[in-house]
């Protein structure tokens, strides 16, 4: 009987210590954000030409994958003017 008390008492003792600790903090619902979103790291992978299996991947900011599809916009501006104009062989 002494047992069962001891364990009564300890379990409304531990009650009494966890109702009296203060609250943990709610997190904030949105979360905010640690970098600017060109700064964030975007992964792609590419098949390798010629294969259906073989791949690689490709590790950029989003402002470098920019840099890219821009430089790429602008080789192709230039290789179709040549052939609009009607030149042949290099521009």
């Amino acid at each position: 009987m002494e047992s069962r008390m001891f364990d009564l008492l300890s379990a409304a003792l531990t009650l009494a210590v966890l109702a009296a600790a203060p609250a943990a903090p709610v997190p904030s619902a949105k979360p905010t954000p640690s970098a600017d979103a060109r700064d964030k790291i975007v992964c792609k992978r590419f098949v390798e030409t010629g294969s259906l299996v073989k791949s690689y991947k490709t590790c950029k900011s989003n402002a470098d994958w920019e840099r890219e599809r821009a430089n790429i916009r602008q080789n192709n501006d230039r290789s179709n003017s040549c052939r609009i104009a009607g030149e042949g062989g290099a521009c």
